[in-house]
């Protein structure tokens, strides 16, 4: 159970938790195999795509790989496995463009400036993420959140990726709060949840892509069950 006696803050993770990447992402890869003629239909692409870009997320969180091998592994690895023969130009090119496009679009998770809107009369509200900070700006304006928080801290920013303590450590600094003031919010039990506990900050585990259940904190599937926590 969740202790709002001292908590004014609140923590969000951004991708997965509020703007709906999976969505987003599929329509700038779709956007991208029509310019470019690529002939891979797109849901199978996803298949194989989507689990790939989160095991490279993994190894990037653990510094095994850098943003740039990022990009190009989770492309590489899912074109091979679909045998489809790609030059270095277009690599080249679908990386540019995902990156270029992706912050475009703008679907928001079900609820989320309903949820946003009622959290924000009560609570100090900011963004902790690991993307990168042109991207996650962009996406934050464009899909209309920035007003919603304070701070966006990014893990390029900081120097230090969810979930080392140093970037739970500068948030809370930079915000002026102690651990027992917030609650961070995420759908990364590594990044999100685990990194908080660690350091004494309650969590709420927004399990959007099906991770195994724990008791390490509440656990919800929708936005509304998170206002059910909070308010």
């Amino acid at each position: 159970m969740l202790d709002l006696s001292s908590v004014t803050t609140l923590f969000f993770d951004l991708d997965h938790t509020l703007w709906d990447f999976e969505t987003n992402s599929a329509l700038t890869f779709q956007k991208i195999f029509e310019e470019e003629n690529i002939p891979i239909p797109l849901q199978t692409f996803i298949e194989v795509y989507s689990p790939i870009n989160h095991s490279c997320w993994k190894l990037y969180r653990e510094n095994k790989i850098t943003h740039i091998e990022l990009r190009n592994l989770r492309l590489e690895k899912t074109f091979k496995i679909l045998h489809f023969d790609y030059s270095e130009r277009l690599l080249s090119v679908v990386n540019e463009r995902y990156i270029e496009y992706l912050s475009d679009f703008t679907h928001l998770f079900d609820g989320t400036f309903e949820l946003l809107e009622k959290l924000q009369k009560r609570y100090e509200m900011h963004i902790i993420t690991n993307g990168f900070d042109n991207v996650q700006f962009h996406k934050m304006r464009n899909s209309g959140l920035q007003p919603f928080f304070g701070h966006v801290f990014t893990a390029e920013q900081v120097g230090y990726k969810k979930p080392s303590p140093e970037i739970f450590e500068y948030a809370l600094a930079q915000s002026g709060k102690t651990a027992m003031e917030c609650i961070m919010i995420g759908d990364s039990l590594e990044a999100d949840i685990e990194g908080a506990l660690d350091l004494s900050i309650q969590a709420i585990h927004f399990n959007s892509h099906g991770e195994e259940s724990h008791s390490a904190c509440p656990i919800v599937h929708s936005l509304k069950e998170i206002e059910a926590l909070l308010l």
